[in-house]
Formats: C-alpha cells, structure tokens, sequence
C-alpha cells in the first residue's frame, strides 16, 4: 500500500510538488520559498545588534529556520529511506569526459576525487570547496537571492529580477562546465 514511500519518486511527482510549495508558501503564509536568506537569520540570532546588516527582528523569519532543517531531515530520510539501488547512469561522452579530467565515474552524486574526506586539506579540495564556497555565496548576497529562490519561487511570480539572475545561473555554469573547470583541472 505505502510502496511508494520505499522507492524514488520519479521527476514528473517530485517535481510538480516542489512547484506547489510556491503557491501554498503565497497562500498560507505569505512566505517566499528560498534558502539562503536562513544564513542571515542564524547570523542575527548569534551576533544580534553589532553588525548593521543583521540588526533586524530574526524572528519573524524564523519559520525559513525549520525549513532549513526540514531540507536536512528529508534528505537524511530520502538518502536512508528512498536510496536508488540503481548504479548512477552516465552518458558515455560525460564518462569520456571525467577521465579525460582524471575522475572515475562516480558512485555517488559527486566524484570522491574532489569531494571526499580525503581532499578536504589538499590544494585541490581548497579551491573547490572552499574559494568554490566562497564565490557562490558571494554570488548569492550579489543576485538577492539564490538559485531556488529566483528559479523556483521568482520566476513564478514573473519577476524580472529572477529572470535575470536564473539566466546568469545558468550561463555562469556552462561557462565553469565548459571553459573554466578543463583549464582548472589542467593544474592538478
């Protein structure tokens, strides 16, 4: 009866109902769907009234909080609970590509050669995740916004902002794909 709860939804389920949360957040609370603002507010709650930009009532936003964690939770339950058994299915010219790189086809959602525990402290793991951090989240506070924020919940309210920005996103990721990362990748 609940088989559904035990397998991967597929996208034509998953993503219709990340869709409706735009007009049930509009409709039963006036909120607007996003996550990137919630750093801000967990800035306010540990260092209130000393900065200018995060002297504000935190509070009234506090529901972005459970948010945050009701993404971690349900990630936790999906990654436990909803795992494809499935190998991770690649096309062979994006295989062709990862060796070129030097990466093996990944297991998981990303390659370990950059992203495990392991490469954390090397220069490689520096530079991805660290200046990679850091320039997304300056892009972020850049744009007002991030990439659920202005795709998901902006353009849904047909605003030109997020048109924008979601076509920046978008360009800025070819851009790395395509002409940044080779050159990257050629000095490790």
């Amino acid at each position: 009866m609940f088989e559904f709860l035990t397998k991967p939804w597929p996208w034509y389920v998953a993503g219709p109902l990340i869709g409706l949360m735009v007009p049930a957040l509009l409709l039963l609370g006036n909120k607007s769907l996003g996550i990137s603002s919630s750093l801000r507010h967990v800035c306010a709650m540990c260092v209130p009234g000393n900065i200018k930009f995060f002297n504000y009532d935190w509070k009234k936003e506090a529901w972005n909080l459970f948010y945050v964690v009701g993404i971690g939770l349900g990630a936790y339950l999906a990654a436990t609970y909803l795992a494809n058994p499935e190998p991770i299915q690649l096309g062979d010219k994006t295989l062709a590509r990862l060796t070129e790189f030097g990466l093996s086809a990944p297991t998981s959602l990303q390659p370990m050669e950059l992203f495990g525990l392991d490469q954390v402290l090397s220069l490689k793991g520096l530079i991805f995740m660290v200046v990679g951090g850091f320039l997304v989240g300056f892009g972020t506070r850049y744009a007002g916004g991030c990439t659920s924020g202005h795709t998901i919940m902006g353009l849904s309210n047909l605003q030109w902002p997020s048109l924008v920005a979601t076509i920046s996103f978008m360009i800025g990721g070819l851009v790395m794909t395509h002409l940044l990362l080779p050159q990257i990748f050629k000095l490790f």
